[in-house]
């Protein structure tokens, strides 16, 4: 794929598969049509299935020497095409280009990482007895399937498919409908890098045909996905029929809590971060805010602040917030503005002023503090998606708790606290998959293991954990 391809492809087998039914892909900084997408189906997804089983015959007897080879010279590529792929991700998802270009990086260093560390990975020895030899293999499933969200398609998929390839799976990956180009692109990269042709399939389309043939598809052997908890659960029962196991990274409602001795000038930037970087578009947002009463006043001055001398933009312009991914996504976000009382919402809560006119039918919201959020309240409990923290106060360590703990998701919380009691005490009763401590990661880094407790999911994606969700253990005993 080339910057002037008008239709973006599925890649199967090491080549392009145009369709004659497309879609438009839109701009959701101007709403304007930037190309058109193949409307794959359930041929283009037997296809990449097929391919990539015949390319996993012989990847799966490939060195772990050789997947590092591969691996590594793949985020070579990546960061040689650091521009075009930058470009891309920001066109299709709207986010500020200095945050496409971290993305870019971050799928980089996947394949840096798990190039570097796959060499590390093996069975154990078991000590059975003298008379017996009992080892462990660590082995690859097969074909996996990758269904990921549109908020963040390099860094997804990127973790996906280098973790798959590392592992001696081979995979098919359906990007979401609204942001396709970097996972295609991707494709092209990992085949030019020399994997074999079929070891990365892209099949593109909409979610409720491509994506619905790839969960059902009878040869995956293993299905990872990315988006919301209600499609998480339809994955999760597509995958029960045929007893494949997933890994599933699904919605999130995560807490700073702010306690009366926390740092506050040095909490705020990550505060107002959490929840405004890809315009709150990331499952691990920190889109609740628990503040001790006694320092309410002042977080709240402090962030206001902070949230007004944000810039508001197109993404290739690069702003500190550019729009949501569409246009229902911005209604569903100003659905749940529009549901509290207006005295709550104390900065923003709607279209931001002063946009230049072509950016009339861009899918825009300001950063939006909403304050006394009370625990009923739908903002409270409910994922948004958006540039807006709902904001309740506390009094005592037992109150912050409930309220942290307080929601049906569990994949990441904060504490903000000077007194270290506290913070282990905090990070052991607070129900997530990641607790930080006087700062916030979004997610972290790729060495830090990533899911979520409750309904945020299930499996670990990122660090070396993540092998172990690729591979399937063989007990080996031998009586000697």
């Amino acid at each position: 794929m080339t910057p002037r391809t008008v239709q973006t492809t599925s890649f199967i087998g090491g080549r392009h598969l145009p369709s004659l039914r497309t879609y438009s892909n839109i701009d959701p900084a101007t709403g304007e049509e930037i190309g058109q997408v193949a409307r794959s189906g359930e041929d283009e997804v037997d296809a990449a299935v097929q391919s990539a089983a015949a390319a996993q015959k012989e990847w799966r007897r490939s060195s772990p020497e050789q997947r590092s080879k591969l691996l590594v010279a793949t985020g070579a590529l990546i960061r040689a095409n650091r521009e075009e792929l930058a470009r891309l991700e920001s066109e299709d998802t709207g986010k500020p280009l200095t945050q496409a270009y971290a993305d870019v990086d971050v799928c980089a260093r996947y394949f840096d990482f798990y190039g570097h560390t796959i060499e590390a990975y093996y069975g154990h020895q078991i000590p059975l007895g003298d008379d017996m030899h009992v080892y462990t293999r660590r082995e690859p499933y097969g074909v996996t399937g990758h269904i990921v969200a549109w908020n963040y398609p390099l860094q997804l998929i990127g973790r996906a498919a280098a973790t798959s390839l590392a592992t001696g799976n081979c995979a098919v990956a359906k990007p979401a409908d609204e942001t396709p180009r970097t996972t295609v692109r991707l494709a092209e990269l990992i085949h030019e890098a020399g994997f074999p042709a079929g070891a990365f399939n892209v099949v593109v389309g909409l979610g409720a045909e491509a994506g619905d043939a790839l969960a059902k598809h009878p040869r995956i052997a293993h299905l990872g996905f990315v988006g919301s908890t209600a499609t998480g659960s339809l994955i999760a029962h597509a995958a029960a029929d045929r007893v494949i196991p997933t890994v599933l990274e699904l919605g999130g409602k995560s807490a700073n809590v702010v306690f009366a001795d926390a740092d506050i000038d040095g909490a705020v930037p990550s505060l107002v971060r959490s929840f405004t970087q890809n315009a709150g578009q990331t499952c691990s947002a920190g889109s609740r805010l628990l503040v001790h009463a006694s320092v309410h006043d002042e977080v709240v001055e402090k962030m206001s602040r902070a949230l007004e001398a944000i810039t508001v933009g197109r993404g290739i312009d690069d702003p500190g917030l550019g729009p949501l991914v569409s246009a229902k996504q911005r209604d569903r976000v100003q659905g749940f503005l529009d549901e509290v009382d207006a005295s709550q919402i104390l900065v923003g809560g709607g279209r931001p002023e002063g946009l230049a006119e072509e950016l009339a039918g861009g899918a825009f919201v300001s950063p939006t503090i909403v304050a006394d959020v009370d625990p009923s309240q739908r903002i409270f409990h409910e994922e948004v998606f958006g540039p807006v923290v709902a904001l309740t106060r506390f009094e005592d360590d037992n109150e912050a708790l409930a309220l942290a703990n307080g929601t049906e998701y569990g994949l990441v919380s904060a504490v903000w606290t000077t007194n270290l009691s506290r913070a282990h005490r905090m990070a052991h009763q607070i129900e997530a998959g990641q607790v930080f401590v006087n700062t916030y990661g979004a997610g972290g880094g790729v060495e830090l293991p990533f899911g979520g407790f409750k309904k945020s999911g299930y499996g670990r994606e990122k660090s070396i954990e993540a092998f172990d969700e690729y591979t399937q253990t063989k007990t080996v005993v031998m009586k000697l």
